[in-house]
């Protein structure tokens, strides 16, 4: 998932959130009388006469318009669900091309052999990366669990130092972005052997 999916779906959670969280507090304050002077008002079904009356009156037009809302509420929700799917990866990268030949690099190996090359570093626990954007502009995107009782600027120093200049000299280029998500986790306890 890509940084602008993300913000997309904190805000649509955040908006359903906030009105999810507004009826639910309208409803508790009707029940618990507050928009009636007496507490039977507040007793009073919902869908009373008003409300029938409401969909008597516009009918049938309030069903189309209630239709509408439904198969567009339908295909918001099946695009979310499609875009969390999505990975930009590509199959293979064209690194070079020329009239004796073509040099393309599979992105899996490639995204493979970074998060091997990441996973050299002692202080790194677990490492996967994924290579995206276009052929043209190839991004890196790496999640990695590292030590946290290792030193930050060997974890740094590592990605500046070997894992991204590797990456670099195999694409043949001098500047790819990469995006790097670290989370820290105990190192697992060393096994003991009893004899």
């Amino acid at each position: 998932m890509n940084r602008k999916t993300g913000r997309g779906n904190r805000w649509g959670l955040a908006l359903v959130g906030l009105a999810l969280t507004i009826l639910g507090g309208v409803a508790l304050a009707r029940g618990l009388g507050a928009f009636s002077q007496n507490f039977a008002a507040a007793r009073t079904p919902i869908v009373d006469g008003n409300v029938r009356d409401f969909f008597a009156r516009t009918s049938p037009w309030i069903w189309w318009a209630l239709a509408l809302l439904s198969i567009v509420v339908a295909l918001l929700a099946l695009r979310w669900l499609l875009v969390q799917g999505r990975r930009e990866t590509h199959g293979s990268l064209r690194l070079e091309s020329a009239p004796t030949g073509v040099t393309e690099v599979s992105a899996g190996g490639m995204a493979n052999a970074v998060a091997a090359d990441v996973e050299s570093s002692p202080a790194v626990l677990s490492a996967d990366a994924d290579l995206v954007g276009g052929r043209g502009h190839p991004e890196v995107r790496l999640r990695l669990v590292a030590d946290e009782s290792a030193p930050m600027s060997e974890l740094s120093g590592h990605l500046s130092g070997v894992a991204l200049p590797h990456m670099r000299d195999a694409l043949d280029r001098d500047h790819v972005p990469a995006v790097a998500r670290v989370s820290l986790e105990p190192s697992p306890a060393p096994h003991r052997v009893v004899r």
